[in-house]
């Protein structure tokens, strides 16, 4: 699914930054480009870095970003 329409940018090439390394929002935008353009992408981006980070195996969680998204909405 693309996440970031404007770079092109796919949930699984988000998960691959991390993966490979990326593990804050501004590694995002220097590797993939996420959030230069118009912005809208930046909610979803943050929430797939956040979900692949506390996946990564404990000895290769180096840092959680704790701050929230702003626009996320409470249901």
């Amino acid at each position: 699914m693309y996440v970031c329409i404007c770079r092109g940018v796919t949930e699984k090439a988000i998960r691959e930054a991390v993966h490979d390394g990326a593990d804050r929002m501004r590694d995002l935008k220097e590797c993939l480009g996420v959030t230069e353009q118009c912005g809208i992408c930046a909610c979803h981006a943050k929430q797939i870095l956040d979900e692949t980070l506390r996946e990564r195996p404990p000895q290769m969680q180096s840092f959680l970003s704790s701050s929230a998204c702003l626009c996320e909405t409470s249901v």
